[in-house]
């Protein structure tokens, strides 16, 4: 038990790494690329359309299992608990919620930029070179689904520092707050349906608020039969609201736009990573995983990013070739996933060299610290107006090109990263009551800060 308590307190001082938290991120990384491999399957109908099946969608096994692989909560719940302590530190040392969000945006948004501009070039290229316009929206499509992602994750990790000073105040009523408007807009669903889309955040800022509890130490308090409790309540809940037929079973239809079900697969997903804290932390005293692990994390972005659209991208060049396709779900089709997640892993490499290092490179200044907060704000709305519009309208190729001049712009203006003044807040309570934190270990501040 004390043991669980200094690791608690060590993380949430920010004093130094949490590998179990890196892992967990490497862990739910390499699962969302491993299922797009086994879902993603263009199909060349006769008549020349082109149509994308998710074959594992198709299989009724695959529900169930669903409801172990769905780890979009997760992310979330790691999200707030490096997001909280990104935030106690960088007030430590001075820092503004307008500095965070500096910060948040520009790791964000320059890797999703590349994409954009790499993707909006070559879809062009491709409908100069007469390639098919339904093989062209469908690689544009694919370039589209992860920025649903970046999109959620933005808005909860620019909510952090105001989430945080609730959260310091009365951490109960807050969480509370968030569940109970997940719950309103969901009975409101049927009434109002454009109502679903604002629990993109509230849904998200809910799960967020799980990993503030985990980096204030208070799952690391209890014991392994109150974690196992907490798991088995949480998915016994989920079970009876699917089955009641108020949520469906399957976790991906739950997923967009997010419901009730993934606030309790991430209420479930929080308290399991505490329990398996102990066999995590044993397996970071490997130093060849650390290595694979902190390696990993410095591109994780950029992996997150780019993989779909790779994927898509090369299923659609192979619908204009001779290669042979075997139908979805046949013993061929199975038998062929292990090459084609082989194949976008070696296409990952190149773009990991070209790209990997805009998650970690601030860009020159181009604005005094005294414009720094409207124009931080500025780049936010910016960034956010392509995604709302893929969001409702679809993506389109015309849409990327606009997407990636408004996160060029945004880069622009949020330019490079200003270091606040390193004199820690004096006193034994911030402001926001919040205590009083240690100052960051490093003398510098990077944009790819998570931790």
């Amino acid at each position: 038990m004390g043991e669980k308590k200094e690791v608690a307190g060590q993380a949430a001082s920010g004093a130094r790494r949490d590998p179990v938290i890196d892992i967990a991120r490497f862990f739910c990384l390499i699962l969302v690329v491993f299922s797009h491999c086994m879902m993603v399957s263009p199909v060349l109908h006769p008549d020349g359309t082109v149509t994308t099946e998710n074959t594992l969608m198709e299989q009724r096994w695959f529900e169930p299992v669903l409801w172990v692989l769905q780890v979009m909560p997760l992310f979330f719940v790691l999200g707030g608990i490096t997001g909280l302590e990104s935030w106690r530190r960088l007030r430590a040392r001075g820092g503004t919620g307008v500095d965070y969000a500096q910060l948040r945006l520009l790791r964000l948004v320059r890797p999703a930029t590349a994409l954009l501009a790499v993707m909006f070039l070559g879809l062009i290229a491709a409908q100069l070179l007469g390639v098919h316009p339904q093989v062209v929206q469908l690689m544009a499509t694919g370039a589209g689904m992860p920025l649903w992602f970046l999109a959620a994750y933005l808005a909860a990790q620019l909510s952090v520092p105001l989430l945080a000073r609730m959260h310091a105040r009365a951490p109960w009523l807050t969480l509370s707050a968030l569940v109970a408007a997940v719950i309103t807009v969901d009975s409101l669903r049927g009434a109002f349906p454009i109502l679903v889309s604002l629990n993109m955040v509230f849904v998200w800022c809910a799960v967020q608020q799980f990993g503030f509890f985990i980096a204030d130490g208070f799952l690391a308090g209890r014991s392994s039969g109150w974690l196992v409790g907490l798991v088995a309540g949480s998915n016994l809940l989920l079970g009876l609201v699917t089955g009641a037929g108020v949520y469906s079973g399957n976790m991906i239809v739950n997923l967009n736009p997010p419901n009730l079900c993934m606030l309790l697969l991430g209420l479930s997903q929080a308290a399991t990573l505490q329990l398996i804290r102990p066999a995590v932390a044993w397996l970071a005293r490997a130093r060849w995983v650390l290595w694979v692990v902190a390696v990993a994390g410095r591109r994780s972005m950029t992996v997150y990013l780019w993989h779909l659209p790779l994927l898509v991208g090369m299923s659609g060049l192979l619908l204009l070739t001779s290669f042979p396709k075997p139908a979805a779900g046949t013993a061929e089709w199975w038998w062929a996933r292990p090459l084609v997640l082989l194949a976008v892993v070696v296409l990952l490499l190149p773009v990991l060299l070209l790209f990997g290092r805009l998650e970690e490179r601030p860009t020159a200044a181009v604005h005094a610290r005294g414009r720094a907060p409207a124009a931080v704000v500025t780049a936010g709305v910016v960034v956010f107006i392509p995604m709302l519009d893929a969001a409702l309208n679809g993506l389109t190729v015309a849409l990327l090109g606009g997407g990636a001049a408004c996160f060029m712009l945004a880069v622009l203006l949020l330019g490079r990263v200003v270091e606040p003044s390193r004199t820690p807040l004096a006193g034994p309570k911030t402001a926001a009551g919040e205590g009083h934190q240690p100052p960051l270990p490093e003398p510098g501040i990077r944009a790819n800060v998570e931790s």
